[in-house]
């Protein structure tokens, strides 16, 4: 771990000049309290003050005030360090938004050259609509514009459950139009998981000519342009958004209004599918672990929905890490190899000892992590996709 800066404050009260990056409100929400300390994953680590939640916003705070160099080293080292988890948030009383502090952080801290190489180098890709759709005649995404006439959401669906909540429609939506939205990483990697959605919820529409939702930008210090692409997306996708991706769905939910997007477990619990055939393995009914997405557990609350699916076609086992995070976290994984592995090798340990036959993630991001790290230990569990999974079900064996 880096130490603090040791350059001398400047101005004439011997100060240095607020920093005027942080949300005032937000930093002030901290009661230091010590809650998130438990929650945090690279606290767990380290065991270090600075790489916990509440010591980052120490850290924010002395930036913000002028106390710290704006390039401090300790305080580029643990906005970089931090994973973005949000879990702080579930277990804070105070109700601090660390996500959007941490945006703001690295907006300070990631400007321009300072940004790291690969996030460059990917941010730069996914804002190109035109190289995001020639990665679906290679890879053969889903495809299909508006939702057919005469088919509104849900259809051939059993009803919503009673207490659901409503979903409402922006203004100037036709009422029950529904967006699949293509990911960036899924288009290219995982095409197949958006076709199995398509099978999922046959309503959706996948209207062309789709761009990034911005969260690769906000999550490495471009929070305007992730904001932007945001509201540009959401221009482009008429109704209700139907995202695969955790990440994204919090980052467009954020944006655009809760009532805009719905993550695929949660769009269908709302609509009361009732998954049919099941999972089988070597004639038996398949055992199968689920690795939340920490923005759609953490940000949204979204948590039953994907182990209900997953119980209905197979015997579900939960893990006692499933809500902690992978180390995927976006680009981190790619950025901090190392660090990344060490928040990922208890969640495999756990894996093996619950001898699963799948791992089921909501989260592209999640099934590259565990995917790689199920491989390179030679275990027998495979991760799949959610949607995959269910599509699987339906299958003859």
């Amino acid at each position: 771990m880096t130490e603090p800066s040791t350059a001398e404050p400047s101005g004439p009260s011997g100060a240095q000049a607020p920093l005027g990056v942080f949300d005032k409100e937000l930093l002030d929400r901290c009661i230091s309290c010590g809650f998130c300390l438990p929650a945090c994953p690279t606290y767990a680590l380290t065991g270090e003050e600075t790489s916990s939640p509440r010591g980052r916003i120490t850290l924010m705070r002395a930036l913000e005030s002028g106390e710290l160099a704006p390039d401090d080293p300790t305080s580029a080292e643990e906005s970089s360090f931090c994973l973005g988890c949000r879990a702080c948030e579930t277990v804070c009383p105070a109700g601090v938004e660390y996500g959007q502090l941490l945006e703001q952080w690295r907006d300070h801290q990631w400007r321009g050259p300072a940004r790291p190489w690969i996030a460059r180098v990917l941010m730069a890709l996914v804002s190109r609509p035109a190289l995001l759709r020639l990665q679906g005649l290679v890879r053969r995404h889903a495809r299909g514009g508006a939702a057919p006439a005469g088919r509104p959401a849900g259809s051939g669906t059993a009803p919503r459950p009673a207490g659901a909540g409503p979903v409402t429609r922006p203004a100037g939506s036709a009422a029950g139009t529904v967006s699949l939205m293509l990911g960036c990483v899924e288009r290219g990697l995982y095409p197949e998981v958006s076709r199995a959605a398509r099978q999922l919820c046959p309503e959706a529409g996948v209207p062309a000519r789709q761009g990034c939702c911005g969260a690769l930008h906000a999550h490495n210090g471009d929070s305007a342009t992730g904001a932007e692409l945001a509201h540009e997306l959401g221009e482009r996708l008429p109704g209700t958004i139907l995202t695969t991706a955790g990440g994204c769905a919090a980052h467009l939910a954020h944006h655009l209004g809760r009532d805009r997007v719905r993550e695929l477990s949660e769009y269908l619990d709302e609509q009361g599918h009732r998954p049919v055939g099941e999972v089988t393995v070597n004639g038996r009914r398949a055992r199968a672990a689920l690795q939340d997405s920490c923005h759609l557990r953490n940000g949204l609350g979204v948590t039953r929905p994907p182990r209900e699916l997953i119980a209905a076609v197979a015997d579900y086992v939960e893990l006692p890490g499933a809500g902690k995070c992978c180390g995927a976290a976006g680009t981190y994984a790619m950025l901090r190899p190392e660090d990344s592995a060490k928040v990922l090798a208890p969640k495999l340990d756990e894996v093996e000892e619950a001898d699963v036959d799948y791992v089921v993630t909501v989260n592209p991001g999640c099934l590259r992590q565990v995917r790689q790290g199920l491989r390179r230990r030679g275990s027998r569990a495979e991760a799949i996709h959610l949607a995959e999974f269910l599509a699987l079900a339906t299958r003859l064996p």
